[in-house]
Formats: structure tokens, sequence, C-alpha cells
């Protein structure tokens, strides 16, 4: 998996954020048996930079946590059989890397260091937690509805678990 990571503000946790997006990353990808070699795209912004890509392309002028822009179009979660048929037919490979391009994830840093507060956990675990929830929508999944939202929960907290990147307090 290749992760470029853009970070468009001063932040500078006490934690790595490109080695902590990437083990989130390539875990969920070999956990929900991703066949490809691919990039993800992340961006650390603010309340305000994602605020106007919210505006921009979800229509709601307000700040939110996370935004997942997935390049792939899944008819089931992490169903990968589809892109796998098409093979070399496959159009989502960025021809400078040969990897399937998975998609873009923004981040507000703000959030990562309100939402740790509040939830009295570490902005690593945050950090880790939106990242995961972000991967898991460009693998197709969602929360729509309540079962849908019961099973993103469970994988986010199982995997994050697993990684040993727990709810223990900051």
């Amino acid at each position: 998996m290749l992760l470029f990571l853009d970070n468009e503000t001063e932040y500078a946790p006490d934690f790595d954020l490109t080695d902590t997006a990437s083990k989130v990353i390539d875990y969920i990808l070999s956990e929900e048996g991703c066949p490809f070699e691919c990039e993800v795209n992340l961006t650390i912004t603010d309340n305000e930079g994602i605020r106007e890509i919210n505006k921009e392309y979800r229509n709601m002028d307000s700040a939110t946590d996370v935004l997942s822009f997935p390049v792939l179009e899944f008819d089931l979660p992490a169903d990968f059989a589809p892109f796998e048929e098409a093979g070399e037919q496959l159009t989502d490979v960025n021809p400078d890397t040969g990897n399937v391009m998975l998609g873009d994830i923004m981040i507000s840093k703000d959030r990562v260091i309100s939402q740790a507060k509040e939830y009295g956990h570490s902005e690593k675990r945050e950090f880790a937690f939106l990242v995961a929830h972000s991967v898991l929508h460009l693998l197709g999944y969602d929360h729509m509805t309540k079962e849908d939202a019961e099973v993103m929960e469970e994988k986010q907290g199982k995997y994050l678990d697993e990684l040993g990147i727990n709810r223990n307090p900051a």
C-alpha cells in the first residue's frame, strides 16, 4: 500500500501520522482481503478546510471530522471479485505506480484534538479511528442503516484493538 500524506496544517502530534495511517490502512486492506497493491491519498486539514470541501462536494456547510472519497464503486462492501475479473481492464490504476487508486481521505486535525479530549483517549487513537472509518468507506461500507452502522462499528473497534490502538486514557 502506498500512502500519500499531505499535512496542510502545522499539526505535529506525538505520534507519526504517516506510520500510524499506513499501519491502519495496511491492516484493514489485509483483513478485508484486498488482492491489489493500493494507494490512498490522505490530507490533514483544519475545520475550515474540511468545511469548504464538505460544502463543495456534499452541499453541507459545516465542519466534520473525516471525509472519504472512494474511487472504486463496490456492489457489496469489500467484494473485490468484480475488480479481479476486470484484471488488466481495471481503469482505476495509477499509471505512474501501477497501484489501484482506492481513494482520498481528508481529516480535520481540529476534530482529532477535540474528539480525543471528548472521548478521553489519545489523539493517536482518534486519528487511527478516523482513518479506519474512512478506509471502510473506501471499501464500500456505510452506516446509513442501523445494521450497516453496527457492522462498521464492530470492524473499526476490532481492527484497532488488534493493532493495539485502543481507548486507553490519553
